[in-house]
């Protein structure tokens, strides 16, 4: 997307180039840490396409307007950008604009997907090592006992692949339900852990990514992230990049 002719201010360039948020780039505005056109930049101007524009020395490229969208993704639907899938969620969403989900959640599961037309924040999302948080409440065919919550909470072996589960926070909500937060996103992880411990999952729901809540949002819709809410993701991005 380009700029329009007239511009945009430059703090919102910086924001939406994913470096800075807008006050941290008036402070460095300030600071004389950004030059346009070789020159030092002043606060409160406009920028266009074409402009050499550089933080640090180092040049800024400017991305499309970031779009984040928060999806209660069904049972059924696909978290693949495949059109050869009939249930894939980009046309079950329907955006008018080219988004991708941000990681999976499976098929048999429902709850929180995002979706973005940023691919670097996926991979910021998604890498293991950022410690990126996503809560999920979850039904099993058995009673959870204190042995199953704290055999959860230090990690499990997975044999089909060969590596043990990071330790991670659980608590018992009902007497076949609990609360799961990881921050780390292995192939079916939960499903695994709990069938590794002689559990079935029932149903699975994703409610919380990073700082994103499901809430009560109706499932199968989607709402689009703005204002603080997209502004404090994108801090928790940033600082892990």
């Amino acid at each position: 997307m380009e700029l329009e002719k007239e511009g945009i201010r430059l703090n919102k360039y910086l924001s939406e180039a994913g470096v800075c948020s807008r006050r941290e780039a008036d402070r460095l505005i300030e600071a004389g840490e950004v030059t346009v056109d070789g020159k030092p930049a002043e606060m409160g101007m406009k920028v266009t396409d074409g402009m050499d524009i550089r933080l640090k020395g180092k040049r800024v490229i400017h991305h499309p307007e970031p779009i984040v969208l928060a999806v209660n993704k069904p049972v059924g639907v696909v978290c693949t950008t495949s059109r050869d899938d009939p249930a894939n969620i980009v046309d079950y969403v329907g955006y008018p604009e080219r988004v991708y989900p941000v990681g999976r959640l499976d098929k048999n599961s429902e709850g929180l997907i995002l979706m973005t037309n940023q691919g670097e924040w996926m991979d910021a999302i998604l890498r293991s090592s950022h410690y990126h948080e996503k809560e999920y409440i979850v039904t099993v065919d058995r009673p959870v006992e204190m042995e199953f919550l704290k055999a959860m909470r230090e990690g499990v072996w997975l044999q089909e692949l060969e590596r043990k589960t990071r330790p991670c926070t659980v608590e018992k909500l009902a007497y076949n339900r609990f609360r799961i937060v990881l921050t780390q996103g292995l192939n079916r992880q939960i499903r695994r852990m709990c069938e590794a411990l002689g559990y079935r999952v029932v149903s699975l729901r994703r409610v919380r990514v990073c700082n994103i809540l499901l809430g009560n949002q109706q499932l199968g819709t989607w709402r689009k992230i703005t204002g603080e809410e997209l502004e404090t993701l994108l801090e928790m991005i940033r600082s892990t990049k």
